[in-house]
């Protein structure tokens, strides 16, 4: 299976999308958006961003658990990952982003 986005709406009507792995593990959620366009826009926005080491932010949560945001280059939060327990599954995480967000497979489930 190769890597895609999917594009769903959640309980509110909003929109948003998942990235996932090509072995099917999300590797990125975005926030949500008021119109599924705007989706779009995001998920053409972490094609062109996720390439850019320095538009990751690295982060840990309070409850010591490790994250990170992908950001556009006017520093908006596009999406974000699950919680990792340690840096490296993280990282592992963000390699995988790299690699899969050019994709265009999108698949719509709105």
């Amino acid at each position: 299976m190769p890597a895609s986005y999917t594009l769903k709406r959640d309980g509110d009507g909003q929109f948003y999308f998942v990235l996932y792995a090509a072995n099917g593990e999300v590797v990125l959620t975005s926030e949500t958006y008021a119109a599924k366009a705007s989706a779009e826009n995001g998920i053409a926005s972490v094609r062109t961003n996720s390439s850019h080491d320095d538009r990751y932010s690295r982060n840990q949560a309070a409850n010591g658990k490790f994250y990170f945001n992908l950001k556009a280059a006017n520093h908006q939060v596009i999406g974000h990952s699950l919680m990792f327990s340690t840096t490296v599954a993280r990282d592992v995480a963000i390699a995988t982003v790299k690699k899969n967000g050019p994709t265009n497979s999108v698949v719509n489930e709105t």
